[in-house]
């Protein structure tokens, strides 16, 4: 019975860590100029910004920066999809399936009041 209870303790613990935990794992460093310059037509690039999006969210505090910062370290966004209010950026394949994403910032003033990662 007692071998039961620390099985069931352990299991609880890794759970606890994986919820806590997702999200701030990321599986590629974020690199401005890896950003900015992939071609994501080739297949070795599918989901590299995919891929860099959790280094990116947890280690720039994007809400708060003007538009031309967001030019400076994600470079232009994707034209056809972005307005005066939005900055739309192709992140390519997700990982699960054919499903691909894109980083939708939204502006308040100029400024970055939202951030908000589409998947489909």
């Amino acid at each position: 019975m007692k071998k039961i209870n620390q099985i069931t303790l352990i299991a609880i613990v890794i759970l606890f860590l994986f919820f806590g935990l997702r999200g701030k794992i990321s599986g590629e460093k974020f690199d401005s100029e890896k950003w900015k310059t992939a071609d994501l037509a080739l297949e070795d690039n599918w989901s590299l910004r995919w891929d860099m999006m959790n280094s990116l969210r947890n280690n720039n505090n994007l809400i708060g920066m003007s538009k031309t910062e967001i030019i400076t370290l994600l470079g232009k966004p994707d034209g056809s999809l972005t307005t005066g209010s939005t900055f739309k950026y192709y992140l390519g394949y997700s990982h699960t399936g054919i499903n691909t994403g894109s980083l939708v910032l939204t502006f308040d003033n100029g400024i970055v009041s939202e951030i908000s990662v589409w998947q489909g």
